[in-house]
């Protein structure tokens, strides 16, 4: 039968090839160093955990809850744009609260995108960026995903070249799989630009809170006159490692919030209320927690780049999020970023994310999470370095491999 017609908008799904070589190795007693998707082994904050415990089983808690967010918590991101950014919001028109920030994106292509519509996007990307907007309706434009003046170059012909004019623009900083970090004049930039041809922008800022070296990402919103064209999209997943908790934030142009919270009413009643009031306690309550998490991915950033490098790969240490952004060794970049990937678990007992999964211009890459301790992070060095050195001798009749410089 043919497949409905949402689905056949869908490509096949990139990282199942590599899901199943890790099962596939697993099952065979491998014990595989999960190094691919970005899902934060760390735990909740306690007072995170106390708070919902405390808030658990209280009268009228186990009720419909609040599709836009708690008032607490739609107040408590607020507060946190204020102290943050120094950005002011009105919780009421100017922020949502959303069942992690993947849901917010998909439920605002929902609501603003008419079949046809064009919309631009970065390549590579978090696949969502696209997809739901694929699944809205709506048509790609791709555009290099690097935040340099070229960007905008390639986003005026995007514009120029389209038919209908694109109606939104997607910016995710800092990026999720390529670790690139935006300027606040790159901001500036992209306000003006979007006031110029009157299109949106939509922020991913789901890593605001993981970056290193002390230098801490801006948000657009900070632009003056950026809440007249712009929406951002965040995250309690990675700053508070609460990624299961499902619990994210749209905030910005009340237009779209509107349009946002009016489709979400249709589809859901919100998150689990003490889930929501643990959140706003989260938001609430000391950071020491949030300098911890910043802590420890920086050390396992300083790991991996060292003892990779050590093995005889070389990886760009990233600057900001949990992932680094790699280009695959030299003797396996002609096989394509899937096929090293599942070389790499059967071979190495390492997985991580190929980068086509990212978009056509991952190619190349692929995408390494932090998501293991230190300990076995130096682990998937020392089976990396064992594969590179006697991957010349067993694969020659398996892949081609150029030669090593």
């Amino acid at each position: 039968m043919e497949e409905f017609y949402r689905i056949r908008r869908l490509p096949p799904y990139v990282f199942e090839e590599v899901n199943r070589a890790k099962a596939k190795a697993r099952n065979a007693g491998a014990d595989i160093i999960d190094l691919g998707m970005g899902n934060p082994d760390l735990p909740a904050p306690q007072h995170v955990l106390d708070k919902l415990k405390e808030t658990l089983g209280k009268p009228r808690t186990d009720r419909y809850s609040a599709s836009r967010g708690i008032p607490g918590l739609r107040r408590a991101q607020a507060a946190y744009y204020e102290r943050r950014f120094g950005v002011k919001l009105n919780p009421d028109a100017q922020v949502v609260a959303t069942l992690g920030s993947k849901e917010g994106f998909a439920n605002m292509a929902q609501a603003i995108t008419a079949p046809g519509d064009v919309i631009i996007v970065p390549d590579p990307s978090y696949p969502i960026h696209a997809f739901g907007f694929l699944m809205a309706g709506g048509v790609i434009r791709s555009v290099s995903s690097d935040p340099t003046p070229d960007f905008f170059n390639q986003v005026e012909r995007a514009i120029r070249h389209s038919i209908p004019k694109p109606i939104a623009i997607v910016v995710c900083y800092p990026s999720n799989p390529t670790a690139f970090v935006a300027s606040l004049d790159f901001y500036k930039d992209l306000v003006a630009f979007a006031k110029k041809h009157e299109i949106f922008i939509l922020s991913d800022l789901a890593y605001a809170e993981v970056f290193f070296d002390n230098n801490p990402p801006p948000s657009v919103l900070q632009v003056p006159g950026a809440i007249d064209v712009a929406v951002e999209f965040t995250s309690m997943s990675k700053t508070f490692s609460m990624a299961g908790w499902r619990m994210g934030f749209a905030v910005g142009n009340d237009r779209l919030i509107a349009a946002l919270g009016r489709v979400k009413s249709y589809l859901d009643y919100g998150a689990f209320t003490p889930i929501q009031v643990a959140a706003a306690a989260a938001l609430n309550g000391p950071d020491d927690c949030v300098r911890e998490m910043r802590s420890i991915y920086t050390k396992r950033r300083d790991v991996m780049v060292e003892s990779f490098s050590r093995a005889g790969w070389d990886v760009p240490p990233p600057t900001a999020s949990m992932f680094a952004w790699s280009p695959i060794p030299e003797p396996f970049r002609d096989m394509g970023s899937v096929e090293f990937a599942k070389l790499l678990v059967e071979k190495a007992e390492v997985a991580v994310s190929p980068g086509t999964g990212f978009g056509e211009r991952g190619e190349g890459f692929v995408r390494i999470a932090l998501v293991e301790n230190e300990q076995r992070i130096r682990q998937a060095a020392r089976n990396i370095k064992k594969f590179l050195e006697t991957a010349p001798t067993q694969l020659h009749n398996v892949v081609p491999l150029a030669n090593r410089r």
